[in-house]
């Protein structure tokens, strides 16, 4: 993509999407990576995924202090729940014995948006050692101290949203924070050196663009591991759940604008996005901006990259292993 980025983020749509198709003409190498952790069933003519392969884990049960206006803490109560060090221990023992490759740790924030996994770092520290998992975390708003107990722990990648606008902070994630916060997050991560994966979310300001770029251009002060791009969908019960999620277009204008911007970066379609006709359309799409790796593709995506001479391949891993298999590849 030679265009610079603000000119790209600038296009309009009829011409964002002959842009996303000279892109696909001159894409090299035509490779990509298609992930379906069990944290969700998913079951295609391509790929099935396990029941107990990559879980999910909540520190905190079902409780957010924030109760974020597009989430609601709904999306904690489809994760195992495990609130002490030692339940948390005992359920990747479990999980383990079940055929459990790794987990991603997560959790409800604290009023301060960090995930409260302070004290569950010697847990961590003993999972890793006994179990061997793989051990993604989410991690919320972190500082250098928090940051380095992660590491020293042995969490092989933290996952972090970046938003990128105080609006959305205070209006969506009911926080008193600024952007500066999430900027602050991203370089104690990067100043103790354990791999990150920033995910960017389009669409979180009710549907609407707002952010998102700014976003991008605070990643691209540090060097992530690998990027994940997710999109609003509204969920049942929740006080957005009557709100229109972004337009596909826009969910690949951000992917095409990250592509211009991380070159070398792996970037990845995350699993938090719309389904149905929608998904079908963006996923296509995504794989016209460049991206390296979608989750829970659509068949739609899969035939179009077959089609279009994509070497493809599928993981039970969560899309941010992607920093990983990126490398391989």
């Amino acid at each position: 993509m030679a265009e610079p980025p603000e000119i790209v983020w600038q296009l309009p749509d009829k011409e964002l999407f002959h842009f996303l198709n000279t892109n696909l003409e001159n894409s090299k190498p035509k490779k990509i990576r298609f992930y379906a952790p069990s944290f969700m069933y998913y079951k295609t003519a391509y790929f099935c995924s396990s029941a107990k392969d990559f879980p999910t884990i909540s520190v905190t049960g079902k409780s957010c202090a924030l109760k974020c206006k597009h989430c609601g803490g709904k999306v904690l109560e489809t994760m195992y729940p495990a609130k002490t060090p030692e339940e948390l221990y005992r359920l990747c023992g479990k999980l383990k014995a079940e055929g459990a490759l790794g987990c991603l740790i997560s959790g409800g924030c604290l009023p301060d948006g960090s995930v409260p996994l302070d004290r569950f770092t010697e847990g961590i520290r003993r999972v890793k050692a006994d179990f061997g998992l793989t051990v993604f975390a989410h991690v919320g708003v972190v500082d250098f101290e928090r940051a380095l107990m992660l590491k020293e722990a042995g969490v092989d990648v933290a996952l972090i949203d970046i938003l990128g606008a105080d609006e959305t902070i205070r209006e969506i994630y009911n926080l008193n924070l600024t952007v500066e916060s999430y900027e602050n997050a991203l370089k104690a991560l990067s100043q103790v050196g354990l791999p990150f994966v920033p995910h960017v979310i389009v669409g979180l300001h009710y549907g609407r663009l707002m952010g998102e770029f700014n976003a991008l251009q605070m990643i691209s002060r540090y060097k992530p591991s690998a990027l994940v791009v997710i999109a609003f969908m509204p969920i049942h019960g929740t006080a957005m759940m009557h709100v229109e999620p972004p337009k596909p277009l826009d969910i690949a204008r951000v992917l095409a604008v990250a592509r211009n911007m991380f070159p070398e970066a792996p970037i990845a379609l995350g699993c938090m996005r719309p389904k149905g006709k929608h998904r079908a359309e963006t996923d296509v799409l995504a794989v016209k901006a460049g991206v390296d790796a979608i989750a829970f593709p659509s068949e739609e995506a899969i035939k179009f990259a077959e089609k279009q001479g994509f070497k493809v391949g599928f993981s039970p891993y969560c899309c941010s292993q992607i920093y990983v298999d990126f490398l391989k590849a």
